[in-house]
């Protein structure tokens, strides 16, 4: 099968790509070659998705039997391609998020959950951002109709993983030491590999499918202490955890998600966070490996490279506690401690 992937070289684009030639499948890039090193057997086509002349290039004589986008953010822009591509492609697979989901995370959404209400051709400045991967949803399903699949992963961590959540805590684990846990090891969680959702995604398209998959691990397959355990091990350190009360690290202004990734405390905004339903793609044949072995994967792929680094940001706003900082709010734990 002919494949083009808009994108294809960073974490899930990249996930895709490495299964896809595993396969056998012929795979053709359109990027702007600035995120990360193009995988050996892939035909690549350098452009600018905004740029119509690019994308009049990129179709000029090509056609393939699906297109995968692993990298629209803003609904205008997915039009043009999309646009473009029409005519050029069989199906149209959009990896968008559950962020397209009006009621994530303060609940777990599932298929049937209300989008965000927002326009194909709405400018990115009047909706939140959340709401702009809705608009894409839209701009493939009006042009592919019956021919668009869209996939909404969830917490995705593996190999490769660009804005560096696991990455971080397997790196500061590896210092050894005390190292500050947040609020109860037992609080369940609900992670996927990156390489389960690209095998899914190929399968599907194999299949000829279409419609609309939540793309996230099995409900509680790891807690917060597994998940941090299965780091200690993947990285062989001479490492405490500290589990500290989610009350006292709010108090101490430590920030849920960024100072401490994929904390996501029990207060009413976020409750829904590790409970949305994957049951549609499970039940369509979806397969999750065990965490722990994505979380060895993952510390092997850091130390060996292949992988652009981490840029430890999600978006403009640094991923990690800094050093000076979690080193004072530990402090200031034990201190509370010894006060009974």
């Amino acid at each position: 099968m002919k494949i083009l992937v808009i994108g294809g070289t960073v974490f899930l684009g990249r996930a895709l790509v490495d299964e896809a030639l595993r396969r056998g499948h012929e795979v053709t890039l359109f990027n702007r070659g600035q995120s990360g090193p193009t995988p050996a057997g892939v035909d690549t086509v350098q452009g600018d998705r905004e740029d119509e002349r690019a994308l009049a290039a990129l179709v000029e004589g090509r056609s393939w039997d699906w297109v995968v986008d692993t990298c629209g953010f803003e609904p205008r822009v997915v039009r043009r391609s999309v646009q473009a591509l029409v005519g050029h492609a069989e199906t149209y697979t959009f990896v968008s998020s559950f962020h397209a989901y009006a009621d994530w995370p303060a609940k777990g959404v599932d298929e049937s959950f209300p989008r965000h209400a927002c326009a194909v051709d709405v400018s990115p400045d009047d909706v939140p951002y959340n709401a702009l991967k809705a608009g894409c949803e839209r701009a493939v399903e009006e042009d592919f109709p019956g021919r668009a699949l869209i996939v909404n992963p969830g917490i995705i961590v593996g190999p490769g993983e660009n804005v560096g959540r696991l990455p971080w805590w397997l790196e500061t684990i590896a210092r050894g030491g005390r190292v500050l846990a947040p609020g109860s090891p037992d609080r369940a969680m609900q992670l996927i590999d990156a390489r389960d959702i690209a095998d899914f995604m190929l399968d599907q398209l194999a299949e000829g499918g279409s419609g609309r998959y939540l793309t996230t691990g099995v409900p509680g397959n790891t807690t917060m202490g597994e998940l941090l355990t299965a780091c200690v091990q993947a990285t062989e350190a001479e490492t405490e955890l500290v589990w500290a009360d989610e009350q006292f690290l709010q108090e101490h202004d430590v920030a849920p998600w960024t100072e401490v990734p994929l904390w996501a405390p029990d207060i009413p905004e976020v409750v829904g966070t590790w409970t949305a339903s994957s049951a549609k793609a499970l039940a369509a044949g979806m397969r999750c490996r065990p965490v722990a072995e994505t979380v060895a994967d993952t510390w092997r792929a850091l130390n060996e490279g292949g992988y652009p680094r981490p840029k430890y940001l999600q978006g403009k706003i640094p991923v990690g506690l800094d050093k000076d900082k979690h080193d004072a709010v530990l402090a200031a734990w034990d201190a509370q401690g010894a006060r009974g």
